[in-house]
């Protein structure tokens, strides 16, 4: 049986596509390839990429209308959540850490709440 080999690509429908483009470029860091409207991410070299389903009713995804949920890894959690509400941008006040290092969320302008991570570092490893 073939399988797949791991994430190619997040896709998100947008109302305003350039102006969301141009958020996520000055908000997140994104540079954007104008050929396509998007940008290429370096790979993971340290992990995995997670792929999960949630049951219909959660609410970690957002509103009930939102069916995906990007997580993007950060190298520093605080000062990209500091970065966004500087921005105005829907900051979530709670933020989480387990085995995996540390989580917080957001939304951008046009309410796709989205996930940031900041791996555990190898020193917190004991």
């Amino acid at each position: 049986m073939e399988k797949i080999t791991g994430i190619g690509g997040v896709f998100l429908r947008a109302r305003d596509a350039a102006s969301l483009r141009a958020w996520y470029a000055a908000h997140l860091g994104v540079e954007l390839d104008e050929r396509y409207g998007g940008a290429q991410l370096a790979a993971p070299v340290d992990g995995s990429v997670t792929w999960a389903l949630f049951p219909r009713e959660t609410e970690y995804l957002g509103p009930a209308s939102q069916a995906v949920m990007v997580n993007y890894r950060v190298a520093d959690l605080d000062a990209m959540l500091a970065q966004l509400r500087a921005a105005g941008a829907d900051v979530d006040e709670t933020t989480d850490q387990n085995e995996d290092g540390r989580f917080g969320w957001a939304a951008d302008p046009e309410g796709n709440r989205f996930e940031l991570w900041q791996p555990r570092a190898e020193s917190d490893a004991d």
